[in-house]
């Protein structure tokens, strides 16, 4: 029987293709959820009276199995099928926040629950991240790819632009729990729609497993492009989640407005992402890597306008930029990775490029923690922010970043587009 991997691309858009219809459903359903999901989280955290410490932890169980886990993720996303591993993650992520939801909303919340809870989410994250990145260059032709991943991102940022919003007022009218239950619900419906993309197991040779890791790690390693966006990339992905997700809603709760101003910044970043998808849909550049590079940069942006006590009219655009600078570096990121590393390779090239994008933000959610308690709080963010800065300009600095382009694909053949 075949399946949607064994057949041909169809010529066109990507929505010709019902298995990228499917998908693209699945990443809009759960986007409803994933955007309530960051502050209820936080708010799940302070409404049981816990502070920086506790947030802290609670962020940083949730990104531990990223790191111990994503390795793994990459090689079953390169050995068995994307769209069972899709599945199966959505499923185990229902699941935690299911059982979060329910812990909080019976007053049984306590940070070392709320952290467990995080911790199997983070679990999930580590499969179904290397798996989605290659299940879209499995269903989709290489010329389509740009488009097929700013199409992707289209409907999750429209949803997230009003997402936050609802989230705080949610959270402000009735606690974090209902919040968390929809993002539970969101998560189990995306879990049935993935069960009928049926996509094969990647077509490329296999060996034992840490005969596949040490050629994953050799092929990472020869492409001096990735290793360097993934070291760039563990400073300012560490500074930008310990800045935002960490300090961002405290801050908001000691100087703004709470949890209705912060659903507000978040609903800026969004209608930033959504802004940046709407640029990625009719802009194609040459220099992928260096556009990535040089976004990612913007997101310094909303932390250098709270660290430095802006009101929040400054806030608000800052950090609509900042979405707008992201997410035009994801769509630039993810097409040149799936136009520049082979298919049968993007699993664990995508999970070495995740565990080293991740590996200092557990310690980084800690350490802002303890430094907040020590130092002022917007002292942190601006520190933070400085290093977002320094790390998008000293990868802009590395001449392999700036041979990254769409007219050459696969590490050298030239491909059309």
């Amino acid at each position: 029987m075949k399946t949607a991997a064994d057949a041909p691309t169809i010529p066109g858009t990507p929505w010709r293709t019902a298995p990228f219809r499917r998908f693209a459903a699945a990443q809009l359903v759960s986007a409803t959820g994933t955007a309530m999901a960051p502050l209820a989280l936080a708010y799940s955290v302070i409404e049981q009276g816990g502070g920086a410490g506790s947030l802290g932890l609670v962020l940083a169980m949730n990104t531990v199995p990223t790191i111990v886990f994503l390795l793994a993720g990459g090689l079953f996303a390169d050995r068995l099928s994307r769209s069972r591993i899709l599945f199966l993650g959505n499923l185990l992520a229902a699941g935690a926040q299911g059982a979060l939801a329910v812990t909080v909303a019976t007053g049984q919340a306590t940070t070392a629950s709320i952290a467990a809870c995080g911790f199997l989410s983070g679990t999930a994250a580590s499969f179904t991240v290397p798996a989605a990145q290659g299940a879209v260059a499995q269903i989709v032709a290489p010329e389509h790819l740009q488009l097929a991943n700013a199409l992707l991102r289209l409907p999750g940022n429209a949803v997230r632009v009003l997402g936050p919003v609802a989230g705080g007022l949610v959270v402000a009218a009735t606690g974090a729990a209902w919040a968390l239950a929809w993002d539970a619900v969101t998560y189990a419906v995306a879990a049935c729609l993935l069960l009928g993309l049926r996509l094969g197991a990647p077509a490329t040779r296999r060996g034992g497993v840490l005969a596949d890791l040490r050629a994953g790690w050799s092929g990472f390693r020869s492409r001096t492009w990735l290793w360097t966006y993934t070291a760039a990339g563990t400073v300012l992905v560490a500074a930008w989640l310990a800045g935002f997700q960490l300090l961002g809603p405290l801050v908001a709760d000691r100087d703004y407005g709470g949890a209705r101003d912060w659903g507000l910044v978040q609903a800026a970043f969004a209608c930033g992402l959504l802004a940046g998808t709407l640029v990625c849909l009719r802009w194609t550049p040459a220099r992928l890597l260096t556009v990535a590079v040089a976004a990612s940069g913007a997101l310094a942006l909303p932390l250098a306008a709270m660290g430095a006590g802006a009101p929040l009219t400054l806030v608000l655009p800052a950090a609509a930029l900042a979405g707008t600078g992201l997410d035009i570096a994801i769509v630039a990121w993810t097409t040149a990775f799936q136009r520049h590393v082979p298919p049968g390779e993007q699993g664990r090239m995508s999970a070495f490029n995740g565990v080293g994008e991740r590996l200092a933000v557990p310690l980084g959610y800690l350490v802002t923690a303890l430094a907040a308690h020590a130092w002022d709080t917007k002292g942190v963010l601006l520190a933070c922010a400085g290093m977002i800065a320094a790390a998008a300009v000293v990868n802009l600095c590395v001449p392999d970043v700036h041979r990254v382009d769409r007219r050459t694909g696969r590490d050298g053949p030239t491909v059309p587009g």
